[in-house]
Protein backbone atom coordinates (compact mmCIF):
# COMPACT_ATOMS: atom_id res chain seq x y z
CA UNK A 1 0.00 0.00 0.00
CA UNK A 2 1.54 3.42 -0.96
CA UNK A 3 1.71 5.98 1.69
CA UNK A 4 1.69 9.59 1.89
CA UNK A 5 5.96 9.15 2.63
CA UNK A 6 6.55 7.25 -0.07
CA UNK A 7 4.88 10.10 -2.61
CA UNK A 8 7.11 12.31 -0.71
CA UNK A 9 10.07 10.39 -1.74
CA UNK A 10 9.22 9.92 -5.35
CA UNK A 11 8.27 13.96 -5.56
CA UNK A 12 11.86 14.99 -3.46
CA UNK A 13 9.66 17.00 -0.93
CA UNK A 14 8.77 16.61 3.09
CA UNK A 15 5.63 14.70 4.07
CA UNK A 16 4.13 17.68 4.94
CA UNK A 17 4.75 19.52 2.35
CA UNK A 18 2.17 16.51 0.56
CA UNK A 19 -0.36 16.80 2.92
CA UNK A 20 -0.25 20.84 2.40
CA UNK A 21 -0.70 20.13 -1.84
CA UNK A 22 -3.90 17.77 -0.48
CA UNK A 23 -5.65 19.88 1.79
CA UNK A 24 -4.62 23.33 0.80
CA UNK A 25 -3.73 24.61 3.97
CA UNK A 26 -0.60 26.32 3.05
CA UNK A 27 0.88 27.79 -0.11
CA UNK A 28 3.67 25.75 -2.09
CA UNK A 29 4.92 26.81 -5.33
CA UNK A 30 2.83 25.80 -8.90
CA UNK A 31 6.15 23.46 -9.68
CA UNK A 32 5.93 21.61 -6.46
CA UNK A 33 2.40 21.03 -6.62
CA UNK A 34 3.29 19.32 -10.14
CA UNK A 35 5.23 17.06 -9.11
CA UNK A 36 3.84 15.66 -5.98
CA UNK A 37 0.25 15.35 -8.42
CA UNK A 38 2.08 13.58 -10.88
CA UNK A 39 4.14 11.40 -8.24
CA UNK A 40 0.74 10.57 -6.89
CA UNK A 41 -0.79 9.35 -9.85
CA UNK A 42 2.24 7.14 -10.99
CA UNK A 43 2.60 5.40 -7.35
CA UNK A 44 -1.47 5.37 -7.20
CA UNK A 45 -1.60 7.00 -3.90
CA UNK A 46 -4.89 7.08 -2.47
CA UNK A 47 -5.41 9.51 0.40
CA UNK A 48 -8.06 8.00 3.06
CA UNK A 49 -11.33 10.47 2.46
CA UNK A 50 -12.27 10.14 6.06
CA UNK A 51 -9.19 11.57 7.89
CA UNK A 52 -8.18 13.94 5.08
CA UNK A 53 -11.37 15.49 5.28
CA UNK A 54 -11.48 15.77 8.80
CA UNK A 55 -7.69 17.17 8.19
CA UNK A 56 -9.19 19.75 5.80
CA UNK A 57 -12.80 20.47 6.85
CA UNK A 58 -13.65 19.51 3.26
CA UNK A 59 -15.80 16.51 2.18
CA UNK A 60 -14.05 15.95 -1.21
CA UNK A 61 -17.37 16.49 -3.26
CA UNK A 62 -17.92 18.58 -5.47
CA UNK A 63 -21.72 19.99 -7.04
CA UNK A 64 -22.62 19.47 -10.53
CA UNK A 65 -25.30 21.64 -11.31
CA UNK A 66 -27.09 20.86 -14.46
CA UNK A 67 -30.67 21.29 -14.31
CA UNK A 68 -32.13 18.86 -17.37
CA UNK A 69 -34.74 21.29 -18.41
CA UNK A 70 -36.90 21.26 -21.40
CA UNK A 71 -34.93 21.74 -25.14
CA UNK A 72 -31.71 19.89 -23.32
CA UNK A 73 -29.45 17.50 -25.65
CA UNK A 74 -28.57 15.27 -22.56
CA UNK A 75 -25.80 12.89 -24.47
CA UNK A 76 -23.55 16.49 -24.38
CA UNK A 77 -24.57 16.88 -21.03
CA UNK A 78 -23.23 13.75 -20.03
CA UNK A 79 -19.83 13.97 -22.00
CA UNK A 80 -19.50 17.37 -19.71
CA UNK A 81 -20.45 15.45 -16.89
CA UNK A 82 -18.26 12.33 -17.44
CA UNK A 83 -15.27 15.03 -17.92
CA UNK A 84 -15.91 16.33 -15.03
CA UNK A 85 -16.22 13.60 -12.79
CA UNK A 86 -13.17 12.19 -14.42
CA UNK A 87 -10.96 14.86 -13.35
CA UNK A 88 -12.25 15.58 -10.05
CA UNK A 89 -11.56 11.79 -9.52
CA UNK A 90 -7.97 12.88 -10.38
CA UNK A 91 -8.10 15.15 -7.43
CA UNK A 92 -9.33 12.87 -4.92
CA UNK A 93 -13.12 14.26 -5.09
CA UNK A 94 -16.31 12.75 -6.06
CA UNK A 95 -19.26 14.24 -8.03
CA UNK A 96 -22.81 14.93 -6.51
CA UNK A 97 -24.79 15.47 -9.64
CA UNK A 98 -28.02 17.72 -9.05
CA UNK A 99 -30.64 17.54 -12.13
CA UNK A 100 -33.80 19.02 -10.58
CA UNK A 101 -34.68 22.78 -11.98
CA UNK A 102 -34.49 24.55 -7.98
CA UNK A 103 -32.69 27.40 -9.39
CA UNK A 104 -31.42 29.37 -6.64
CA UNK A 105 -33.35 27.08 -3.77
CA UNK A 106 -31.08 23.95 -5.07
CA UNK A 107 -27.63 26.10 -4.80
CA UNK A 108 -28.39 27.60 -1.24
CA UNK A 109 -29.37 24.15 0.05
CA UNK A 110 -26.75 22.20 -0.77
CA UNK A 111 -24.24 25.96 -0.22
CA UNK A 112 -25.41 25.98 3.68
CA UNK A 113 -24.55 22.60 4.29
CA UNK A 114 -21.15 20.65 4.56
CA UNK A 115 -22.30 18.31 1.52
CA UNK A 116 -19.76 20.02 -1.04
CA UNK A 117 -16.83 22.04 -1.29
CA UNK A 118 -17.80 23.94 -4.36
CA UNK A 119 -19.86 24.04 -7.32
CA UNK A 120 -19.54 23.91 -10.77
CA UNK A 121 -22.74 25.32 -12.92
CA UNK A 122 -24.54 24.17 -16.30
CA UNK A 123 -27.02 25.38 -18.08
CA UNK A 124 -26.00 29.37 -18.19
CA UNK A 125 -28.70 31.85 -19.25
CA UNK A 126 -27.85 35.55 -19.92
CA UNK A 127 -30.17 36.96 -17.35
CA UNK A 128 -29.31 33.74 -15.03
CA UNK A 129 -30.54 34.40 -11.54
CA UNK A 130 -27.92 32.15 -9.61
CA UNK A 131 -25.52 34.23 -9.97
CA UNK A 132 -25.79 37.25 -7.54
CA UNK A 133 -26.25 33.89 -4.99
CA UNK A 134 -23.01 32.46 -6.61
CA UNK A 135 -21.19 35.70 -5.79
CA UNK A 136 -22.71 35.97 -2.35
CA UNK A 137 -21.52 32.59 -1.41
CA UNK A 138 -18.20 31.47 0.40
CA UNK A 139 -18.15 28.14 -1.31
CA UNK A 140 -16.21 28.77 -4.85
CA UNK A 141 -17.72 28.12 -7.85
CA UNK A 142 -17.76 27.64 -11.54
CA UNK A 143 -20.16 28.45 -14.57
CA UNK A 144 -19.50 26.79 -17.55
CA UNK A 145 -21.11 29.36 -19.38
CA UNK A 146 -21.13 33.00 -19.57
CA UNK A 147 -24.29 35.45 -18.17
CA UNK A 148 -24.50 38.42 -19.47
CA UNK A 149 -23.15 40.08 -16.60
CA UNK A 150 -19.92 37.82 -15.88
CA UNK A 151 -18.49 39.93 -13.36
CA UNK A 152 -17.86 38.48 -9.86
CA UNK A 153 -18.43 34.75 -10.99
CA UNK A 154 -15.53 32.33 -12.69
CA UNK A 155 -16.89 31.12 -16.16
CA UNK A 156 -15.25 28.68 -18.94
CA UNK A 157 -16.46 27.69 -22.32
CA UNK A 158 -16.35 27.31 -26.27
CA UNK A 159 -16.25 30.87 -27.48
CA UNK A 160 -20.08 30.48 -29.05
CA UNK A 161 -19.86 33.67 -30.53
CA UNK A 162 -16.57 32.99 -32.53
CA UNK A 163 -18.08 29.50 -33.39
CA UNK A 164 -21.07 30.91 -35.25
CA UNK A 165 -18.83 33.38 -37.15
CA UNK A 166 -16.58 30.79 -38.14
CA UNK A 167 -19.28 28.45 -39.38
CA UNK A 168 -20.20 31.37 -41.53
CA UNK A 169 -17.24 32.77 -42.58
CA UNK A 170 -16.58 29.21 -44.42
CA UNK A 171 -19.66 29.51 -45.99
CA UNK A 172 -18.88 33.01 -47.84
CA UNK A 173 -15.49 32.01 -48.52
CA UNK A 174 -17.12 29.48 -50.93
CA UNK A 175 -19.41 32.10 -52.37
CA UNK A 176 -22.60 31.16 -50.94
CA UNK A 177 -24.66 33.99 -50.54
CA UNK A 178 -27.63 33.16 -49.01
CA UNK A 179 -27.40 30.87 -45.66
CA UNK A 180 -29.89 29.37 -42.54
CA UNK A 181 -29.34 28.80 -39.00
CA UNK A 182 -31.28 26.15 -37.78
CA UNK A 183 -30.82 26.35 -33.80
CA UNK A 184 -31.55 24.93 -30.86
CA UNK A 185 -35.47 24.60 -29.95
CA UNK A 186 -37.81 27.39 -28.89
CA UNK A 187 -37.85 27.29 -25.46
CA UNK A 188 -34.03 27.46 -25.52
CA UNK A 189 -34.03 30.63 -26.50
CA UNK A 190 -37.32 31.94 -24.34
CA UNK A 191 -34.92 30.80 -21.85
CA UNK A 192 -32.13 32.83 -23.22
CA UNK A 193 -29.51 29.98 -22.78
CA UNK A 194 -26.39 31.90 -23.04
CA UNK A 195 -24.61 29.57 -25.78
CA UNK A 196 -27.70 29.39 -28.02
CA UNK A 197 -27.92 33.09 -27.52
CA UNK A 198 -24.17 34.15 -28.52
CA UNK A 199 -24.45 31.13 -31.88
CA UNK A 200 -27.41 33.60 -33.25
CA UNK A 201 -25.39 36.54 -32.51
CA UNK A 202 -22.07 34.95 -34.24
CA UNK A 203 -24.44 33.73 -37.16
CA UNK A 204 -26.33 36.96 -37.70
CA UNK A 205 -23.27 39.53 -36.97
CA UNK A 206 -21.01 37.24 -39.70
CA UNK A 207 -23.62 36.99 -42.49
CA UNK A 208 -24.35 40.40 -41.95
CA UNK A 209 -20.53 41.53 -42.04
CA UNK A 210 -20.04 39.29 -45.96
CA UNK A 211 -23.47 40.73 -47.39
CA UNK A 212 -25.37 37.84 -47.04
CA UNK A 213 -28.99 37.39 -46.46
CA UNK A 214 -29.63 35.33 -43.33
CA UNK A 215 -32.37 33.92 -41.52
CA UNK A 216 -32.57 31.98 -38.16
CA UNK A 217 -34.81 28.65 -37.54
CA UNK A 218 -35.23 27.12 -34.21
CA UNK A 219 -36.57 23.58 -34.43
CA UNK A 220 -37.86 20.96 -31.62
CA UNK A 221 -35.91 17.66 -31.71
CA UNK A 222 -37.17 14.64 -33.91
CA UNK A 223 -37.08 13.76 -37.55
CA UNK A 224 -40.74 15.41 -38.08
CA UNK A 225 -39.82 18.69 -36.90
CA UNK A 226 -36.45 18.33 -39.39
CA UNK A 227 -38.35 17.63 -42.15
CA UNK A 228 -40.77 20.39 -41.57
CA UNK A 229 -37.85 23.34 -41.08
CA UNK A 230 -36.37 21.58 -44.21
CA UNK A 231 -39.32 22.18 -46.44
CA UNK A 232 -39.87 25.59 -44.94
CA UNK A 233 -36.66 26.37 -45.92
CA UNK A 234 -36.63 25.35 -49.63
CA UNK A 235 -40.44 27.10 -49.90
CA UNK A 236 -38.75 30.34 -47.90
CA UNK A 237 -36.04 30.53 -49.38
CA UNK A 238 -35.36 28.99 -52.62
CA UNK A 239 -31.64 30.78 -53.43
CA UNK A 240 -30.46 28.89 -50.04
CA UNK A 241 -27.19 27.66 -50.65
CA UNK A 242 -25.50 26.96 -46.88
CA UNK A 243 -26.96 25.88 -43.61
CA UNK A 244 -25.32 26.54 -40.09
CA UNK A 245 -26.59 23.50 -37.99
CA UNK A 246 -26.72 24.07 -34.04
CA UNK A 247 -28.85 21.20 -32.91
CA UNK A 248 -27.11 18.06 -32.11
CA UNK A 249 -30.56 16.08 -31.99
CA UNK A 250 -31.69 16.83 -35.51
CA UNK A 251 -28.36 16.83 -37.43
CA UNK A 252 -28.74 13.81 -38.97
CA UNK A 253 -32.50 13.80 -39.82
CA UNK A 254 -32.29 17.27 -40.89
CA UNK A 255 -29.49 16.21 -43.70
CA UNK A 256 -31.15 13.42 -44.80
CA UNK A 257 -34.67 15.75 -45.14
CA UNK A 258 -32.69 17.96 -47.43
CA UNK A 259 -31.75 14.96 -49.70
CA UNK A 260 -34.84 13.14 -49.59
CA UNK A 261 -36.44 17.03 -50.76
CA UNK A 262 -34.24 16.48 -53.71
CA UNK A 263 -30.99 18.58 -52.74
CA UNK A 264 -27.50 16.92 -52.96
CA UNK A 265 -24.71 17.43 -50.32
CA UNK A 266 -22.44 19.22 -50.66
CA UNK A 267 -23.35 20.20 -54.75
CA UNK A 268 -26.59 21.82 -54.05
CA UNK A 269 -26.37 23.13 -50.08
CA UNK A 270 -23.47 22.88 -48.24
CA UNK A 271 -23.89 22.43 -44.70
CA UNK A 272 -21.59 23.05 -41.34
CA UNK A 273 -22.64 22.77 -37.70
CA UNK A 274 -21.65 23.03 -34.25
CA UNK A 275 -21.54 19.78 -32.67
CA UNK A 276 -19.79 16.75 -31.09
CA UNK A 277 -17.07 15.56 -33.70
CA UNK A 278 -17.92 11.84 -33.53
CA UNK A 279 -21.50 12.43 -34.74
CA UNK A 280 -20.92 15.36 -37.48
CA UNK A 281 -17.80 12.10 -38.54
CA UNK A 282 -20.62 9.62 -38.45
CA UNK A 283 -23.49 11.01 -41.22
CA UNK A 284 -23.00 9.35 -44.63
CA UNK A 285 -21.97 12.86 -45.90
CA UNK A 286 -19.66 13.88 -43.34
CA UNK A 287 -20.29 17.26 -41.84
CA UNK A 288 -17.95 20.15 -41.65
CA UNK A 289 -18.11 20.99 -37.90
CA UNK A 290 -16.49 23.32 -34.90
CA UNK A 291 -16.28 20.59 -32.38
CA UNK A 292 -17.63 21.04 -28.87
CA UNK A 293 -14.15 20.62 -26.65
CA UNK A 294 -16.61 19.14 -23.98
CA UNK A 295 -13.78 16.73 -22.26
CA UNK A 296 -11.53 20.27 -22.14
CA UNK A 297 -14.29 22.37 -20.35
CA UNK A 298 -14.81 19.78 -18.09
CA UNK A 299 -11.52 18.95 -17.06
CA UNK A 300 -10.66 22.58 -16.81
CA UNK A 301 -13.88 23.68 -14.95
CA UNK A 302 -12.49 21.17 -12.46
CA UNK A 303 -8.84 22.56 -12.30
CA UNK A 304 -10.29 25.92 -12.01
CA UNK A 305 -12.17 24.95 -8.82
CA UNK A 306 -9.12 22.90 -7.51
CA UNK A 307 -7.19 26.01 -7.63
CA UNK A 308 -9.83 28.28 -6.19
CA UNK A 309 -10.11 25.37 -3.34
CA UNK A 310 -6.31 25.97 -2.55
CA UNK A 311 -6.30 29.41 -2.15
CA UNK A 312 -4.84 30.14 -5.17
CA UNK A 313 -6.06 33.13 -7.98
CA UNK A 314 -7.69 32.07 -11.36
CA UNK A 315 -8.91 34.22 -14.46
CA UNK A 316 -12.45 35.76 -14.34
CA UNK A 317 -12.94 34.11 -18.32
CA UNK A 318 -11.58 31.54 -20.16
CA UNK A 319 -12.97 31.34 -23.13
CA UNK A 320 -11.75 28.08 -25.71
CA UNK A 321 -11.21 29.46 -29.25
CA UNK A 322 -13.22 27.00 -31.86
CA UNK A 323 -11.91 24.98 -34.68
CA UNK A 324 -13.68 24.38 -37.74
CA UNK A 325 -12.75 21.00 -39.23
CA UNK A 326 -13.60 20.60 -43.05
CA UNK A 327 -15.03 17.74 -44.06
CA UNK A 328 -17.21 16.36 -46.87
CA UNK A 329 -20.66 18.40 -46.94
CA UNK A 330 -18.81 21.88 -47.70
CA UNK A 331 -18.30 22.96 -51.34
CA UNK A 332 -18.05 26.01 -53.63
CA UNK A 333 -21.34 27.64 -54.58
CA UNK A 334 -22.57 26.46 -57.03
CA UNK A 335 -23.34 29.00 -59.82
CA UNK A 336 -26.26 27.98 -62.87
Amino acid sequence: MVKITDVARHAGVSPSTVSYALSGKRPISEETRRRIENSIRELGYRPHAGARALASSRSNVLALVVPLRTGIHVPVVMQFAVSVVTTARRYDHDVLLLTQEEGEDGLRRVADTALVDALIVMDVQLRDPRVPLLRSLERPSVMIGFPGDAEGVTCIDLDFKAAGELCVERLAGLGHRVVALVGSPPEVYVRETAFAQRVVQGFTAAAARNGMSSSVHPCEAGPAAARRVAEQLLREKPALTGVVVHNEAILKPLTEAFVELGLRIPEDLSVTAICPDDLAASLRVPVSSVALPTAEVGERAVELLMQKLNGRTVPDATLLTPKLTERASTAPRNVP
